[in-house]
């Protein structure tokens, strides 16, 4: 054997033996996750990654955004796109305004409205754009009569198309969002949302292109093209695409609160939805070709009928959800995680917008006489912001109602104001969340007892209960007063003890099984 290769073999390092005595020992000596340098490859497995599907939706979007925006300037002008911009931008805020109060009983997450809106105004619109113009042509090309072109795919093409590429976002949230698409109001808000977008896109085009012909034939004020488009579009019909798209929404929120094994349901609802949608929208664009007064008999007989209805069962179902919470949460009042008076506020919209603004008020008061205190600041009231009494005024100090609290003697500086201030506000979003948690917990419920909650029922309500715990000290004084102020919870109804004492810290959560209000909790009174 050459030097050459002895020093070769010495340079190389030592491979361990694989020896049965000593695996313990090797593997012992592996670092820990978190110091490794070397991780597993996770090959095959990129569309699971969240931020690919975040940055692959965005890029689509902006994608799309880019290509809808060159081709509507195309057809309208620089000039026509501006005036249709700034036009067409004037009925989404009330639009989007009356989608969101209908959903403040469970707010939905302001991504997935955006999201639909954004999908809505470059997606929907732009393949409605393309796939309409490339079916118009063909239809004039077959036939060899542009005016039937024209009238065919108003009345049929454009439908098909616009409601599909419309309901393709609602299922998007329906099936990777599922969690938080609850029922017919979480499907009539994302669909209306998707629609306003969709109509937003539209109108500048319809409005920049009845500019471009005003410029041409020198017409401008009331008489003008821009002005009819205007007022048949934003101010008689504002509502039309985003009436078509909620009938779809609402096929999807019935299949949200259908049984999981009704699978045909499931799947028929929405498609029933899809399909009514396309005949209302239809019968809306078929509307002009019913002669002068086509278009006025469509829409005062059929339009505005459809429109009361549908906004009518949107408030009733909305309506319904209050009564979920009065009818679910008493359930968990009587295990101990509820005061009897919660499941009262937390059932009237009145009750809750005082609950945040009391709680509000009592924090920025109870900061203030901290910072103002004798000890200094820093020290804490035997009345701050940790005491909780139960009921309301006459129940414990520093729990009046705004404009009944005394104010400290000496006045705060500014910096103490916006401190004061801030604690007052990160109450009131405390409640804020409490509210949503709860009203989630009251929807999971009323799908658990419809066979419609999934196997992870039990880790879901869990984890709300948790939530629920954590700003209880906060939000279960600031409802029980809202129960109380708003004659919802009167005081010769009271409840006596456990009740009537706050809550101690809870130190043995995940004790009580996946089922607590089957096991009621009751915490000791105070010594």
């Amino acid at each position: 054997m050459s030097d050459e290769s002895v020093q070769q073999r010495q340079s190389q390092p030592a491979v361990p033996l694989l020896e049965e005595q000593r695996v313990g020992e090797i593997l012992a000596a592996v670092p820990e996750r978190r110091h490794w340098r070397y991780r597993p490859r996770r090959v095959g497995m990129v569309w699971r990654s969240r931020t690919f599907r975040i940055a692959a939706v965005f890029t689509v979007l902006a994608l799309c955004g880019l290509a809808i925006l060159a081709l509507v300037r195309d057809q309208t002008g620089t000039e026509g796109f501006l005036v249709g911009l700034g036009l067409a931008v004037l009925p989404v805020p009330l639009l989007m305004a009356a989608f969101r109060w209908l959903d403040r009983v469970e707010p939905a997450p302001w991504r997935n409205l955006l999201f639909s809106f954004a999908w809505g105004a470059f997606a929907a619109a732009l393949v409605a754009i393309i796939a309409n113009s490339f079916a118009t042509r063909w239809i004039a090309t077959a036939t060899a009569d542009p005016s039937d072109a024209d009238t065919l795919g108003a009345t049929v093409i454009a439908p098909v198309v616009e409601e599909s590429a419309k309901a393709a976002a609602v299922l998007l949230i329906f099936l990777f969002r599922r969690r938080e698409f609850n029922g017919i109001v979480d499907g009539v808000v994302i669909a209306g949302f998707t629609a306003s977008g969709f109509a937003f896109t539209e109108n500048i085009l319809y409005l920049g292109t009845a500019f471009g012909e005003d410029q041409q034939i020198g017409t401008s004020g009331v008489v003008s093209m821009t002005a009819a488009t205007f007022f048949v579009r934003a101010v008689m019909s504002p509502f039309a695409h985003p009436l078509f798209t909620v009938l779809t929404g609402i096929g999807f929120g019935l299949a949200a609160v259908s049984a999981r094994h009704h699978r045909i349901r499931r799947i028929a609802l929405p498609l029933l939805g899809l399909v009514l949608a396309m005949g209302m929208h239809a019968l809306w664009n078929g509307s002009a070709s019913l002669g002068p007064y086509g278009f006025y008999a469509v829409y005062g007989v059929f339009m505005v009928p459809v429109f009361g209805l549908v906004t009518w069962l949107a408030i009733w179902s909305r309506r319904r959800e209050l009564r979920t919470l009065s009818a679910e949460l008493p359930a968990y009042a009587a295990a101990g995680w509820l005061t009897p008076a919660e499941p009262l506020a937390l059932s009237s919209m009145r009750a809750r917008g005082m609950a945040r603004d009391v709680a509000r008020h009592r924090h920025t008061l109870a900061a203030r006489e901290n910072w103002a205190s004798p000890y200094g600041p820093g020290s804490a009231p035997p009345y701050g912001p940790a005491y909780a009494p139960p009921y309301g005024p006459g129940h414990g100090p520093g729990f009046a109602p705004p404009g009944q609290h005394a104010s400290p003697r000496r006045g705060p500086s500014a910096q103490v104001k916006a401190q004061a201030k801030a604690q007052g506000r990160a109450a009131a979003r405390a409640v804020a969340e409490y509210e949503s948690f709860a009203t989630s917990l009251a929807s999971l419920r009323r799908q658990a007892r419809r066979g419609a909650a999934g196997p992870d029922f039990a880790e879901r309500e869990l984890e709300l209960l948790h939530h629920l715990w954590q700003r209880r000290d906060v939000a279960a004084p600031a409802l029980t007063y809202a129960a109380q102020a708003t004659g919802r919870l009167r005081p010769h109804r009271l409840p006596t003890a456990p009740y009537a004492y706050p809550f101690p810290q809870h130190t043995q959560y995940g004790g009580y099984g996946h089922n607590p209000y089957l096991t009621p909790h009751r915490p000791p009174p105070p010594q």
